[in-house]
């Protein structure tokens, strides 16, 4: 599997770390949520069969915070921007 680096351009997954789906922080955070609902944000994740929004590091590179559009079902890489940029 190829992943598009904005700074270091294509390269292969090896060098990039995954970190899970790319979810909003979830309120659980905010103290006010009971240990159930912050086990349930933490743990409970769907397992979703096509596009997929992730988040990726690039260890042995720029070591940027990336957001991966990548399809479950085939590992094909649909885009890549910033985690941060927010643009696409």
């Amino acid at each position: 599997m190829r992943i598009r680096c904005p700074f270091c351009g294509e390269r292969d997954s090896s060098e990039f770390t995954y970190a899970g789906a790319a979810i909003g922080r979830p309120a659980a955070f905010d103290g006010t949520d009971t240990p159930e609902s912050l086990f349930e944000a933490v743990y409970i994740r769907e397992n979703p069969a096509g596009p997929n929004q992730e988040l990726w590091y690039h260890v042995f590179g720029c070591r940027s915070w990336l957001q991966v559009t990548r399809d479950t079902r085939t590992h094909e890489v649909i885009a890549s921007h910033l985690a941060m940029d927010g643009t696409r």
